[in-house]
């Protein structure tokens, strides 16, 4: 997932996108408190969509005011 990919879509699907990716944090999260993590490196790569999505909503509410 790109910034510039994230740029074009609207901020509805930013958002729905945003739910999608938190809850998916979640459940990793508590996959990896019970120890049935198989793919420990999806923690990070979730953890950083997640900024890049909260980051370009940031930017299309800065450039709307």
């Amino acid at each position: 997932m790109n910034a510039t990919e994230l740029r074009d879509k609207s901020v509805a699907d930013l958002n729905n996108e945003l739910h999608e990716l938190l809850r998916e944090q979640f459940n990793l999260r508590m996959q990896q408190a019970t120890g049935q993590l198989a793919k420990p490196h999806l923690v990070k790569q979730v953890r950083r969509n997640i900024a890049r999505i909260k980051t370009v909503l940031n930017e299309k509410a800065g450039s709307a005011s």
